[in-house]
């Protein structure tokens, strides 16, 4: 497993982070996003559309718990905070081969979704607006991804 960590100053610099990072993805990738309220994971996801080409306004799937762009591969963008202790089949898996990208919000409230091979972002808050991110790569093209990203 690779690893790599990356310290951000500003939200600026979170959605360029995210736009190499969507710039730089695959298709059937899988990036989960993990970190506490107001850490940035959708700021993160908005920099990650940005970059797959996507001009929509990306937002938080809170309440609807999944949004569907179109861009240069699609997102589909999971926020499972809502799906703790949730046990029914919602259909998202078939969401995770079929040639997009998959983002996934809180991803420990759905152990279930999670493919052996996948980009785990741990973010943690610093100083005023400072956030730092800690990517863990879980395959060969995560760890490729990683190398490209630095």
């Amino acid at each position: 497993m690779k690893e790599l960590t990356v310290t951000v100053s500003s939200p600026e610099e979170t959605n360029e982070l995210g736009c190499r990072l969507g710039s730089l993805a695959e298709k059937d990738m899988v990036f989960l996003l993990d970190g506490d309220l107001g850490a940035g994971k959708t700021a993160l996801t908005q920099g990650i559309a940005k970059g797959l080409g996507i001009t929509r306004n990306v937002t938080s799937p809170t309440f609807t718990i999944l949004k569907i762009y179109k861009g240069r591969l699609t997102l589909y963008h999971i926020d499972a905070y809502r799906l703790e202790d949730v046990h029914q089949d919602l259909g998202f898996e078939e969401f995770l081969d079929d040639g997009g990208l998959t983002v996934i919000e809180w991803s420990q409230f759905v152990p279930e979704l999670i493919p052996e091979e996948h980009l785990n972002v741990r973010i943690d808050l610093g100083n005023d607006e400072e956030r730092t991110f800690t990517f863990h790569a879980h395959g060969k093209q995560y760890e490729k991804l990683l190398e490209d990203l630095k």
